[in-house]
């Protein structure tokens, strides 16, 4: 498998945290949405990152897609998503909360960056959506007694929520005040210490 999109991307970064849990086999090809823009087109017309090429040939898009298609290959037992209810849908409802983090922060960079006059309201509506989004992430680790979202086993919504605060903290450096959530702070810290975590890692890097 080749995995494209660079790490600095917390999509295509949970991507690679999983593939290298699950000990598959992959290729990583860290192509720019931006100056790689030809050469991911030929894989994915979208030219978005991750895109996944599979040994086949086929190309799967999307994080939330492609990881479904990774647990796909392993054992229940091993899934880095509850596979019995009602924690499943706890997991997923707390790796969509992550996921659209990142997305709101991903949008943001790019009204900031990249347009000349950016709109006040989508500016404010971006930080309302993240800051709020944190605020819930932060009441419920700080409920949980566990080192892992969901017991002692890491899974993807940890993945999601470290690979996602890591991304903001360098992308929005001035945005969050990490002392109003320390409980994520420490999480997110304890993970970044993981080798899995310090070896599918790269520095932000903005798009020229």
């Amino acid at each position: 498998m080749i995995l494209i999109g660079q790490y600095d991307s917390p999509f295509v970064r949970r991507v690679g945290i999983a593939l290298t849990l699950y000990g598959l086999p992959f290729r990583h090809e860290p192509w720019s949405s931006f100056s790689d823009a030809d050469r991911i087109r030929a894989y994915n017309p979208l030219t978005r990152v991750p895109t996944l090429v599979l040994d086949d040939g086929d190309v799967l898009i999307d994080s939330a897609s492609i990881l479904d298609y990774l647990d796909s290959l392993v054992p229940p037992a091993e899934r880095l998503f509850p596979v019995e209810e009602p924690v499943r849908h706890r997991a997923m409802r707390v790796t969509a909360l992550a996921c659209g983090l990142g997305d709101k922060a991903v949008g943001l960079f790019y009204e900031l960056r990249l347009h000349e006059e950016t709109s006040p309201v989508w500016v404010e509506r971006c930080r309302n959506q993240i800051l709020s989004t944190l605020a819930v992430l932060e009441t419920e680790r700080e409920r949980q007694t566990t080192p892992y979202w969901f017991g002692d086993r890491i899974g993807h919504a940890d993945i999601a929520i470290a690979a996602v605060l890591r991304f903001l903290g360098e992308a929005h450096s001035s945005l969050v005040s990490w002392q109003a959530f320390p409980a994520l702070a420490a999480f997110a810290a304890r993970l970044e210490a993981l080798p899995v975590f310090r070896a599918v890692a790269q520095p932000f890097i903005p798009p020229a």
